[in-house]
């Protein structure tokens, strides 16, 4: 079966279950874990920033940094496909008691410009105080869209102007990373907390870093706790999480790569309306008005593939270390074979 719903459905590869069976633990709670203090002192030193702190996941570590940033009663800016808004079940709301101010971006990705137009005035007190921005990257509803790295710098500076703070949601950074050929340490001079996840494209079971300066950090800890994220002998956690940095960041372009194939595939076929640009790991395309997600996915179900309907008529593909290149072949066969039973003809994508 290949799974395509998403990159969280990889298993650890041998290796990394030797690594994890070897791992040195304590009690992280109390900073004992050698293992886990290893990830957070490494993963700080890939962005060039102080300090980092090990969570079970990238909505943990998300609502942490909001927290981090905002009072209740801020206004938090973001994209309204972002992660953060969408996927984190009101998560802004329960724990930050902040408002939001959502931007219509460019799949997921909006300009400093946008930003500079929705900051409140501080004068008027009948507003929100305009607190923190918060950028996806690559951006999970925008298709794994990659953001342009000097209009972050723009960005940057206009939270500078501001006074407001700048969050990173990076749960597949390190594939815009690949994609883009940008680095870890160009977005570490540039937030001020980074959110990375190890269970997506890096295939870790399960954890997330949130990154930042030591003062930063030190609030995150206490609040990682607050939500009930000290997990005590998180070591073996973080020793897949080691092995994920050091060995499955240079192989992200192999997932890319078979995304495009995919992605060219489903524009040639007669039922697919549109497919969103491909530029990492994910492939989102919308069936024509007569399609139905349902039937498209029955159909690649009975051929051994699995995938996610995001919408009554769009499907999400997600490439992983998981996705064989014999199973990248099946997807596209399948493809091929699909026949839609109100168009009775079956259809030749070449």
């Amino acid at each position: 079966m290949a799974d395509l719903r998403s990159d969280t459905v990889t298993r650890p590869t041998p290796a990394m279950l030797e690594s994890m069976m070897q791992a040195k633990v304590g009690d992280d709670v109390y900073g004992e874990d050698e293992t886990v203090n290893e990830l957070q002192k490494m993963s700080a030193a890939i962005f060039g920033r102080e300090a980092a702190v090990f969570c079970p996941s990238g909505t943990m570590t998300n609502q942490i940094a909001i927290k981090v940033h905002t009072q209740p009663g801020d206004e938090v800016i973001c994209d309204r496909v972002s992660h953060v808004y969408c996927n984190e079940g009101g998560g802004i709301a329960f724990h930050s008691g902040a408002s939001v101010r959502l931007l219509n971006g460019d799949r997921g990705r909006f300009t400093a410009e946008q930003v500079r137009e929705n900051i409140n005035p501080l004068s008027d007190p009948h507003c929100p105080i305009t607190r923190l921005v918060s950028v996806e990257n690559s951006v999970n509803r925008g298709g794994g869209s990659c953001w342009d790295l000097a209009e972050l710098a723009r960005i940057r500076a206009v939270c500078d102007e501001s006074k407001m703070a700048l969050h990173l949601d990076g749960a597949r950074l390190f594939n815009a990373l690949a994609a883009r050929n940008q680095t870890a340490r160009q977005y570490g001079e540039i937030f001020d907390t980074i959110s990375i996840c190890l269970s997506k494209g890096l295939g870790a079971p399960a954890g997330s870093l949130l990154i930042g300066s030591n003062e930063h950090i030190a609030r995150a800890h206490r609040l990682r706790k607050v939500m009930g994220g000290g997990m005590r002998q998180a070591g073996f956690l973080a020793a897949a999480g080691i092995h994920a940095l050091k060995h499955h960041v240079e192989r992200l372009g192999l997932d890319h790569e078979k995304a495009r194939r995919i992605g060219a595939e489903l524009t040639d076929m007669p039922c697919v309306e549109s497919v969103l640009p491909v530029e990492t790991n994910i492939v989102i395309f919308d069936l024509r008005e007569n399609g139905s997600a349902g039937e498209f996915l029955q159909h690649l179900d009975a051929n051994g593939i699995r995938a996610s309907a995001i919408g009554p008529r769009t499907i999400r593909f997600v490439f992983h270390l998981d996705v064989s290149e014999e199973q990248a072949a099946n997807v596209a066969d399948a493809l091929k074979s699909f026949r839609p039973r109100s168009s009775g003809r079956q259809h030749d994508l070449r």
